[in-house]
């Protein structure tokens, strides 16, 4: 009976600004459709902020917006359900990742975009595992390991396949 009672009172709150702002990417999240690829949409318009992509700036930005987004989306799990679709903040994260270290061409982008789309959809291992825990650390640690993959996927084709940097 407690528990419910609980969910209910959850339910019945509204996120602070910030929890909204943050966990929902930048409003991103409240897309009608496919509010995923849209906050990773909003992930990729950083990098037309000249100098972002450059890792003094990027890592400790992502790695603030990864703990602010780990209490934001906790926040929300709490009052919309498990792993809400209004949580993009991780897709932002996640395609911020996806990107470390990688040369900006389009191609990059677009490759990165695509690979990093498939592989949150995919959930390969351990994103499952994560994406079938509650938490705002579960939330965005599975995206995490898809854009980790993404990032490795990337960067051994340009290793390998020179002809993928144009």
């Amino acid at each position: 009976m407690e528990q419910n009672n609980t969910a209910t009172l959850a339910k019945n709150h509204k996120p602070s600004f910030f929890v909204k702002i943050i966990g929902s990417g930048f409003f991103s999240g409240y897309s009608p459709f496919a509010s995923g690829t849209v906050g990773s949409v909003v992930g990729l318009l950083f990098f037309l902020i000249p100098n972002f992509h450059l890792p003094i700036i990027i890592i400790p930005v992502t790695v603030a917006l990864f703990v602010a987004g780990g209490f934001a989306a906790g926040k929300m799990e709490s009052i919309y359900g498990q792993d809400p679709s209004v949580v993009t903040v991780d897709e932002i994260v996640g395609m911020w990742i996806s990107l470390w270290f990688i040369p900006l061409t389009w191609v990059n982008v677009a490759l990165a975009f695509l690979i990093f789309r498939i592989l949150d959809i995919l959930k390969p291992y351990p994103a499952q595992m994560f994406d079938s825990k509650p938490g705002g650390w579960n939330i965005m640690l599975d995206d995490v390991v898809a854009a980790m993959y993404t990032n490795i996927i990337i960067q051994v084709s340009l290793k390998y396949f020179q002809s993928i940097h144009l």
